[in-house]
């Protein structure tokens, strides 16, 4: 008995080493970031090699949809809305599809990205745009299939496929000025409400200066522009409280509570009885 536990024993970690065997992968998958003009743009796709075999209208047929890659889908993901030969694509996540011809090639921005190849089934619904990019030749040859963001600028970028000796070039376009006149505005107006708030609960948390948190969660209450928000108020009360302002903290919390009560929270409406009901005392 004791010889046959100790033989599974040692077909069990002998089976075990077998699965932590590493090997290269035929198509490595590739990760690009890239910020462009304010905008993040992210490509996850893998890369097959042209390994002496004739790529485009063979091993990548001619007139029929693309992986633009290896294994499951290649994705591009815009943290922007961007605009493509005129054409608005809403910021998301899209598998990238192409249909390669000799004179022209048909770029695809696909709404589904889990399928491993190309769809069982093509839904033209899933296609959020597409456009068409003549191919150009490259003198040497690439390799391996190579996607990437290049010739940026502060308002475009070009998405870049290349292999073999074929060169696909899509130029996007990104919503900087706009992206940069909102923050100008937005800084140049001052804090918000929420940052002020923000600072007066870390000041309360963590025994700063509850002067000035008070100053600061008044001022939230001020911008707010009405007692909608029972969460500031909230901690208006606690902040007079600890200041030992009863009857301020008091006036504040039945404010937090009447506005709980409005919106249905129950967990700042028995906050704020149980409050009320202790400093009454």
């Amino acid at each position: 008995m004791k010889k046959v536990i100790i033989t599974a024993a040692f077909l069990l970690a002998f089976f075990s080493g077998f699965s932590q065997v590493r090997t290269p992968a035929a198509s490595p998958k590739a990760i690009v970031e890239q910020y462009v003009g304010l905008t993040d743009v992210k490509l996850e796709y893998s890369r097959p090699g042209v390994k002496d075999r004739n790529v485009f209208g063979d091993l990548v047929p001619f007139g029929k949809p693309w992986r633009t890659g290896a294994n499951e889908n290649t994705i591009i993901t815009f943290g922007d809305d961007v605009t493509i030969d005129g054409k608005k694509l809403p910021h998301g996540e899209y598998a990238l599809y192409t249909i390669p011809k000799a004179d022209k090639w048909d770029v695809i921005f696909y709404k589904t990205t889990d399928n491993w190849g190309t769809p069982e089934k093509w839904d033209d619904s899933k296609v959020v745009l597409k456009t068409s990019v003549a191919p150009k030749m490259l003198v040497d040859r690439v390799e391996t299939l190579t996607i990437g963001i290049n010739n940026l600028d502060n308002d475009s970028g070009h998405l870049e496929i290349m292999w073999d000796k074929t060169l696909i070039d899509v130029k996007f376009e990104v919503p900087t000025q706009k992206i940069a006149n909102e923050s100008i505005a937005k800084t140049l107006a001052g804090p918000s409400a929420d940052s002020y708030y923000n600072a007066a609960n870390y000041y309360y948390l963590s025994n700063g200066d509850l002067n000035k948190a008070l100053t600061w969660v008044n001022k939230a209450i001020e911008l707010k522009g009405n007692d909608d928000a029972y969460w500031y108020l909230r901690l208006k009360s606690l902040i007079h409280a600890k200041l030992g302002d009863k009857k301020s903290a008091l006036e504040a919390a039945k404010r937090s509570l009447a506005s709980a009560e409005k919106a249905n929270n129950a967990d700042y409406i028995k906050m704020n009885k149980d409050s009320i009901s202790e400093w009454k005392k």
